[in-house]
């Protein structure tokens, strides 16, 4: 991917080397991968987490923010990661602000918090065991830049466009956030418990869908690179529920996805890509996913 090192975005919070009050969890890379496996497998209540109604097992909801902010003292081994990002995050949200304007809208920026282990947000406090999360109590993505570590190394999915697609999807959160959508769906979870997990899914394919438009605008500016949509496509199958579940089980459960299926994850970053309006990503209307 193109990209130039500049100034750090001003919707950039770094609080990477914080230290968490409360029961703060401190989990290395490993409890990253592990984490996500057993929300998968045992199936998290994405929803009520993401609405501030929930927060990870073994953490204090609520806990206090951070003792001490700002990177890490000394040398920064994730410099450049952090410079990257800082580009990706301000490119998603000035496409974004692009498309709004075209519809007469004005779009609302998000803030993106770094933190290292656990974070206090108003959706709770997170470990990195959640992974990236956005909380739409207060308009922040969240991640533990170790995660793009696992990516690579243990989903498989190296390249930094695959990093750019996580960040993506986040912001396709705050799209939906601002638009509505998360609010419509944590209603229609709400009267109808027994498809909660269905609706989930198509709030998650949603943000993938999203995250294809994004992609599209790049391509569109001369931003990509030769593989780079690959790498996308490759961070979403590795993503993917079913092959989070049989990595760790052996076994597949759909009744307990929440984020959807490889096929289902590329598909709909696909559809985005190549359609670029979000009219083609109504997931929540499409009878067959």
């Amino acid at each position: 991917m193109k990209w130039q090192r500049g100034g750090r975005s001003a919707n950039l919070e770094d609080r990477r080397g914080s230290r968490m009050g409360g029961r703060g969890m401190k989990l290395g890379a490993g409890g990253t991968v592990i984490g996500i496996i057993v929300l998968l497998v045992f199936g998290q209540d994405y929803l009520g987490v993401m609405s501030g109604g929930g927060s990870i097992p073994g953490l204090q909801a609520g806990a206090g923010g951070p003792a001490s902010g700002g990177a890490p003292a000394g040398p920064d081994a994730d410099a450049e990661l952090v410079d990257f990002v800082s580009f990706v995050l301000d490119d998603i949200q000035g496409t974004w602000t692009t498309i709004f304007r075209s519809q007469g809208k004005q779009y609302e920026e998000a803030k993106l918090v770094l933190f290292t282990d656990a974070v206090a947000s108003a959706c709770g406090s997170q470990s990195s065991a959640t992974g990236p999360f956005y909380c739409p109590g207060d308009h922040k993505a969240y991640i533990d830049l170790g995660f793009y570590r696992e990516l690579r190394d243990r989903f498989g999915a190296p390249g930094d466009f695959a990093q750019a697609y996580v960040l993506a999807h986040e912001i396709g959160h705050h799209v939906q956030n601002i638009t509505g959508i998360s609010e419509r769906a944590q209603r229609l979870a709400q009267n109808d418990p027994a498809h909660r997990n269905e609706y989930s899914i198509r709030q998650e394919l949603q943000a993938d869908c999203y995250a294809g438009i994004w992609a599209h605008a790049t391509s569109r500016r001369d931003v990509l690179e030769e593989g780079d949509i690959e790498e996308g496509l490759a961070a979403a199958a590795a993503i993917g529920d079913d092959r989070l579940q049989k990595q760790a089980t052996g076994r597949v459960h759909p009744e307990s996805w929440t984020h959807g299926s490889s096929a289902q994850r590329v598909r709909w970053f696909k559809r985005g890509f190549d359609k670029g309006e979000m009219d083609a990503c109504d997931t929540f209307g499409a009878r067959e996913l």
